[in-house]
């Protein structure tokens, strides 16, 4: 039911309904500026799903206070990223789903169309849209949203690359397989990667732009790191020595530190670069550890299916 406070905008004739799927946890910090600036988007036909993992900081209340049109509560430890897309999915009226974090702002009123308009052609199967950094994000990780995301994006040159913080899927396509639930990391690179193995495409919409950042401590990255390397080597088309040799990891570490170094000068951040230095070895072994995880495991049962 709709009530005085609803997000829900009005229907617009000639414009395709699609459903804007939000994942949250603790993030009602966020919340305050992302669900206003949803209400401010200038497409208007869309519907508000929202995913909740069990907040407690006051999160709930003021997502019930937007009215979303479907309000699914699950417990921290029920939280599956794949299982949790695949149900949003499910949920979407139409035939686009727009997939966006709850700590990832729009910034400004077209965030949404470009993801929307992009996902127009029968061909696309995905689209992700512009990150920028919060002003408070260290420069490490600030250097990554530059490579992902910057003026030259870098990550056009890469082997693969995606991101579900702020994008959108076609549901006559996923309705065909999904997220794989097994894939406790890395599960949109994964469909992706299957999605252009189908022949279709995978769109990057600079237009469409969120703030979002985390700053990760050695730890976390170390553990982010080696749950996308485990991910990763089930889709590895080469060989495990081409990630796991220590000569790679070394050099990897040099040269990420390299780049952070030019990174941090650059932007007059130059005190940074010893951080930048610990967060790129324990990414980096990280990486190294997590692929050989991964790789004994997801081949291993390969070789018995």
């Amino acid at each position: 039911m709709r009530n005085s406070t609803s997000y829900f905008p009005a229907t617009t004739i000639g414009e395709p309904r699609v459903s804007i799927i939000l994942r949250s946890y603790n993030e009602g910090w966020a919340l305050r500026e992302t669900l206003p600036a949803l209400r401010a988007q200038n497409y208007r036909n869309w519907e508000l799903i929202v995913i909740d993992s069990g907040s407690t900081d006051g999160s709930v209340e003021m997502i019930r206070k937007a009215g979303p049109r479907h309000f699914i509560q699950i417990q921290p430890h029920d939280y599956v990223p794949a299982r949790v897309l695949n149900r949003g999915m499910e949920l979407a009226c139409g035939n686009i789903g727009i997939f966006l974090n709850a700590d990832a702002t729009p910034q400004g009123s077209n965030w949404l169309r470009p993801l929307v308009e992009a996902l127009g052609d029968p061909r696309v199967a995905a689209v992700f849209g512009r990150q920028i950094p919060r002003p408070d994000c260290k420069a490490v990780f600030a250097h990554d949203y530059h490579r992902c995301f910057g003026n030259r994006c870098e990550s056009a040159t890469w082997d693969h690359f995606f991101s579900m913080v702020s994008s959108g899927i076609r549901k006559d396509i996923w309705s065909r397989r999904g997220f794989l639930e097994a894939m406790q990391y890395s599960e949109d690179d994964e469909y992706t990667r299957w999605c252009r193995a189908q022949g279709h495409r995978i769109v990057y919409c600079p237009d469409s732009v969120v703030m979002h950042s985390h700053n990760y401590t050695p730890h976390q990255s170390y553990k982010r790191s080696f749950g996308e390397a485990w991910a990763l080597a089930a889709v590895w088309p080469g060989q495990p020595a081409d990630i796991t040799a220590r000569g790679r990891v070394v050099l990897g570490w040099l040269n990420d530190s390299r780049r952070d170094l030019q990174f941090c000068v650059r932007n007059g951040r130059l005190r940074e670069w010893p951080h930048a230095v610990r967060i790129r070895w324990a990414q980096r072994q990280a990486k190294h550890d997590g692929f050989r995880a991964g790789w004994g495991m997801h081949r291993q049962e390969e070789a018995i299916s």
